[in-house]
């Protein structure tokens, strides 16, 4: 109980807002140490007294273990100065290196650090996230006349490579939106305090090929072990499974895969899991203990069981570290030493024990652990499987009984977990994994595994062709139309009773209660997010970078205006930021996707919202083969068009019909009034001063709102004066990316819409933007302020 009352403080330590001032540290630490006085003196005149006072104490000593541990990470900070500026380091490449199809991605270990050219000296994290671009052709081909200068650069190829590299970095910055992912917690956990760009031009030199380190060696070994294999399956569907199972780089699993996986509940076979560490050190252990037997001058010397531990704990470590030793592969790391060292004591450890010690061992190493969704799903499959398989929960059972029991068990258990983390779950998982782990445990995890040390080709052969076989019924039950249950991020409270409802209906037989804890599943699995009331609307602008979305909510209908931009060849904002941010809100259908003109920062995320949510028609005003090859209903966006959902007009104010293209087709976009019983919106994407121009022009003060989505993210080409006085908003909204080299909003345009009254909001430093227009009138908030986190904006 002690351990999972430390948990609790640590997890109460990464929900601030601000981490606690240090005078707040040193009394918190004083009165603990007197609470634990008092409970050693309490604690056989009266135990219950002591038990709560221990209890109090560890929560403490988690919150304070927490508060030391972000207090240091965040101390290796890159200054606000240094952002945006040439820095020259020398160091190594730390981890694997990502290779991406217009470059490489790195974590570097700086050295050492040149001063700057004003002779002042630069402070840069010791561990820093790069990426390296390869020149564009036009960049290139003015680059230089000669060849060789126009040739590729020389790129990191493998951890331990000793670089002098010209680099610009900023401060950990990540998109905040409702249910999003937080990447500037996951760069914290991973102790990368700033992420930045190798500057082609800088004079980049590498100065040794090898060392590093024995890690560093490791890495390079996971390198050359993932090249082999893809190198050897080069067309293979599942190269980029077999790579992961064996060094746990995932990156070359295609993201429909992941689709597959997702929907059928067996992602955790293809990450190399603590299932995987515990099957591989269970088979080392196995085997030495079958020889250690038959020694008898081995036995003699050391019982066959404790030999079996050690070669089990040896095993995993060595498997561990294959896999580049990710947050599972510790956890079950961690509960491997504690069942080792217990059995070379000679003392018989209970499974609650391992797994209680194992959450401390993982706390103490990384208090950042509690904000993964795997910390939370593999502590609960190990601790529904104790309870299941340990027999505490009703009469064994042997053979497949006992494994559906399971495999039902964990299913049920992870279920609220699921929708808390994910929004979603599978609900065809038990059929899946039961076909899925027997053959990619046993068949295809060790067959990879012999052909990363035994290199022979016929072996990976076989291992994919069984990873086909076995993907053949798990692929068709990822096409069914049942396979993925979605909804809406339920409250906590329900989330928290739905995991107690989960672990009433495991009690055996006979238990009281478990009609109660089916109608707490059903609320759970039927709650529904407030929506707005009938003749209002709520807006969003969605976080994303330098580019666009907009969601727009009324009491039975959703619209999307604009779908983000895209990130590169893999990723986008439909992919990355939309589709879960619509998935948390419970949003399954759009009834209309509105681009309000062809730029890529507004249409870029476009076929990744196509082909995730189910959209009912479209409207665009320019002819874009997306929506046409979507086969949606497509209507051009013209002024004059009109609509109305649950008591909320909509009217389009430009183009005009049958006006010619804009020679920046910025002027051609969308423009669209949205109006409610408590004020009106105005959504105007790229406008610039000649389309500002016309719309004052035809309709004057008519276009006074009171919110509108700032026109080209804030650019000084738009929001002109005559525009701003005819608006005059109460709230601007700017939708701009963090540093964008636009310097998106222009100060102009700021200050513009603040002179005219209006309050600015902007989303690069402030996060989503939520408005919501009711009867009583128009209120902004944002996410940033929302849900706060000490680690933002450090």
């Amino acid at each position: 109980m002690a351990i999972l009352l430390f948990a609790a403080g640590v997890c109460g330590l990464q929900s601030m807002a601000l981490l606690p001032p240090a005078a707040t540290l040193a009394w918190t630490a004083a009165v603990s140490t007197a609470v634990l006085a008092a409970a050693f003196h309490l604690r056989r005149r009266s135990p219950l007294p002591a038990r709560l006072l221990v209890g109090l104490a560890a929560i403490a000593c988690g919150f304070l273990w927490a508060a030391w541990r972000a207090e240091l990470r965040l101390a290796d900070e890159l200054p606000a100065a240094w952002e945006g500026r040439d820095v020259v380091v020398r160091g190594r490449v730390a981890d694997l290196p990502q290779r991406l199809e217009e470059g490489v991605r790195f974590t570097f270990s700086v050295e050492t650090v040149e001063p700057g050219a004003d002779g002042l000296q630069p402070q840069v994290p010791a561990d820093i996230l790069l990426s390296w671009y390869r020149r564009r052709p036009k960049e290139a081909e003015f680059a230089a006349e000669d060849a060789a200068q126009t040739a590729e650069p020389l790129m990191p190829q493998r951890a331990g490579e000793l670089w002098q590299l010209t680099i610009r970095l900023k401060r950990p910055h990540g998109f905040v939106n409702p249910n999003g992912f937080d990447y500037e917690a996951w760069l914290l956990q991973r102790g990368i305090r700033a992420t930045g760009y190798v500057r082609a031009s800088g004079g980049n030199q590498l100065l040794a090929a090898e060392g590093g380190g024995f890690m560093a060696w490791i890495h390079g070994l996971r390198g050359e072990v993932r090249d082999r294999f893809l190198a050897a399956l080069p067309d293979a569907p599942y190269a980029g499974v077999l790579v992961a199972l064996v060094v746990g780089d995932q990156r070359a699993i295609p993201n429909a895969q992941w689709d597959v996986f997702r929907n059928t509940g067996i992602t955790h076979l293809v990450a190399i899991s603590g299932m995987h560490v515990s099957l591989f050190a269970l088979l080392a252990g196995g085997a030495l203990g079958f020889v250690w037997r038959r020694v008898p001058w081995l036995v003699l010397r050391l019982p066959a069981r404790k030999a079996a531990a050690v070669a089990a704990l040896v095993g995993g470590v060595a498997y561990g570290l294959l896999a580049g030793l990710g947050l599972p592969v510790q956890r079950a790391l961690v509960m491997l030493a504690v069942l080792a060292v217990g059995l070379m004591l000679g003392r018989e450890v209970a499974p609650s024990r391992v797994l209680a010690l194992a959450l401390l061992g993982v706390l103490l190493a990384d208090p950042w652990a509690v904000l993964a969704p795997g910390f939370w799903l593999s502590f609960g499959a190990v601790a529904t499987i104790l309870l299941v398989a340990s027999g505490r929960l009703g009469i064994r059972r042997g053979g497949w009984r006992e494994a559906t029991r399971l495999q039902l068990g964990i299913t049920l258990t992870l279920l609220p977990a699921l929708l808390a983390l994910f929004q979603s779950f599978s609900v065809v998982a038990p059929l899946a994994n039961a076909v899925a782990i027997p053959a990619i445990s046993f068949l295809v995890t060790p067959l990879a595994l012999l052909a990363a040390v035994v290199p022979l080709e016929a072996l990976l052969q076989l291992a994919h062709w069984f990873m086909v076989i076995t993907m053949i019924p798990v692929d068709w039950l990822a096409v069914s139309p049942w396979a993925l249950w979605q909804q809406a991020v339920p409250p906590l409270a329900l989330i928290v009773a739905g995991t107690g409802a989960t672990a009433v209906l495991l009690l055996p037989r006979g238990a009281g209660g478990k009609l109660a804890a089916v109608a707490v599943l059903i609320a759970l699995l039927s709650w529904r997010p407030a929506r707005p009331q009938e003749g209002e609307f709520w807006l969003t602008v969605l976080d994303l970078g330098n580019g666009l979305s907009v969601h727009v909510q009324t009491a039975r209908h959703d619209l999307l205006y604009d779908a983000g931009p895209p990130y590169g060849p893999a990723a986008d904002a439909g992919s990355r930021g939309v589709l879960p941010y619509l998935s948390g809100l419970g949003v399954q259908r759009l009834d209309l996707l509105l681009l309000s003109h062809d730029d890529m920062d507004h249409i870029g995320g476009a076929e990744a919202v196509l082909a995730g949510m189910r959209v009912e028609a479209a409207m665009a005003s320019e002819t874009l083969p997306l929506l046409l090859t979507a086969g949606l209903p497509v209507r051009r966006c013209e002024a004059g068009l009109e609509w109305s959902w649950d008591g909320v007009a909509f009217e389009v104010l430009h183009p005009q019909p049958g006006q010619a293209p804009a020679r920046r087709n910025n002027d051609d976009s969308c423009v669209v009034r949205i109006s409610a019983t408590g004020g009106s919106a105005l959504l105007v994407g790229d406008i610039e001063a000649r389309a500002e121009a016309a719309l004052v022009g035809r309709l004057g003060d008519a276009l006074a709102s009171e919110l509108i989505v700032a026109a080209h993210h804030g650019s000084r080409s738009s929001s002109t004066a005559r525009f701003v006085d005819s608006v005059l908003p109460e709230a601007v909204l700017f939708s701009s990316g963090y540093r964008n080299p636009y310097g998106h909003p222009h100060p102009a345009v700021w200050a513009r819409w603040q002179e005219a009254g209006a309050r600015n909001w902007r989303t690069d430093e402030q996060g989503a933007l939520i408005a919501r227009m009711q009867h009583s009138g128009l209120t902004v908030q944002a996410m940033r302020e929302l849900r706060p986190r000490y680690w933002h904006a450090r």
